[in-house]
């Protein structure tokens, strides 16, 4: 059987795990403050993402347009659970699963739980991490 080294796989107390939970941090801060243009920051300029409203973009213009801006203004309270996430990669490109959990806000003001993943490509770039892919989903039902 592969070593974590070989396959890539990260323990979480690994350093570049610890770098993706902080640029995950940065990107709920993001999200909580509905700051769109410091959330570009975090993404490399040619993205390629999919989500609940965007089919697939490529850019973080278009990502932002066609998904963020749909679905943040909805929710509250979004958090990563950081405990929870896994990486494997490399110093130079890191693949990242993330749960999270946020309320949804319907129409008429009543809230639900709204749990989701995410899974993310960070590549090195200028010597931050940005995101080269995007998905974020809801959680399959549990009926």
């Amino acid at each position: 059987m592969a070593t974590p080294e070989q396959t890539g796989v990260l323990p979480g107390d690994h350093p570049l795990a610890e770098a993706a939970r902080q640029w995950l941090a940065a990107l709920q801060r993001c999200v909580r403050a509905l700051d769109y243009e410091a959330a570009g920051g975090l993404f490399h300029p040619h993205v390629q993402a999919f989500g609940t409203y965007a089919a697939v973009v490529d850019s973080r213009e278009a990502l932002r347009r066609e998904q963020w801006q749909h679905v943040w203004p909805m929710i509250g309270e979004f958090t990563f659970r950081l405990a929870e996430v896994r990486c494997a990669g490399s110093e130079v490109l890191l693949g990242v699963i993330a749960p999270w959990d946020s309320v949804g806000r319907r129409p008429d003001g009543t809230t639900y739980p709204r749990p989701g993943r995410a899974t993310l490509i960070l590549a090195r770039s200028a010597g931050r991490w940005v995101a080269l892919h995007s998905h974020f989903s809801l959680a399959p039902s549990t009926r």
